[in-house]
């Protein structure tokens, strides 16, 4: 008997500003997608930044250097049939091009959430200290956040329920043909 044919895997890259929801996103999207039975991989940039990107500042040079490590492994990790979610800010564009050339199996999902909002949420204290001026550097505060021209998908955290930003993402990972 020959094994199973191997699935293609899939990387689902969210992208927003800080405290617009991708962490959260992201976790709740691993939860379903294991549930159904797919391999599936969490890579939190803020969680791989303190293991892989150490000693990497927030320039645009070391911001790209992170982000070309997470796709890397992600790239790796679906090309053996994983499901891998990311969650990055990933603030510029053509970095953001670049990693969807070089991954290939590629879904972008912008996390729309708008800069008052997450200034409102502000889970870490991050935003009051830039605006403040204790943080250089910020995205969205004194660094620039490119919003995806041509995403896969958007949402607006603030809008809608996490069910029903989960239930649509899903479905249109359906329809893309990775569920």
């Amino acid at each position: 008997m020959s094994p199973p044919a191997l699935r293609e895997g899939v990387v689902v890259w969210l992208t927003g500003l800080p405290g617009a929801g991708k962490s959260t996103l992201a976790k709740v999207l691993r939860e379903r997608v294991a549930a159904l039975g797919r391999s599936v991989e969490l890579l939190d940039a803020d969680v791989v930044r303190s293991h892989l990107s150490q000693g990497l500042g927030f320039s645009r040079e070391d911001r790209d250097a992170n982000v070309i490590r997470l796709a890397f492994v992600a790239r790796l990790l679906a090309k053996h049939g994983v499901f891998v979610v990311v969650a990055a800010i990933s603030p510029f564009r053509s970095t953001r091009d670049a990693v969807r050339v070089a991954i290939g199996t590629f879904v972008e999902i912008y996390v729309a959430t708008p800069v008052a909002v997450c200034l409102e949420r502000d889970p870490k204290g991050l935003y009051a200290r830039a605006v403040a001026g204790d943080i250089p550097n910020f995205t969205g505060i004194s660094d620039p956040y490119e919003e995806p021209l041509a995403p896969e998908m958007t949402i607006d955290t603030s809008t809608s329920s996490i069910n029903d930003d989960i239930e649509r993402i899903l479905s249109g990972l359906r329809c893309l043909g990775y569920l």
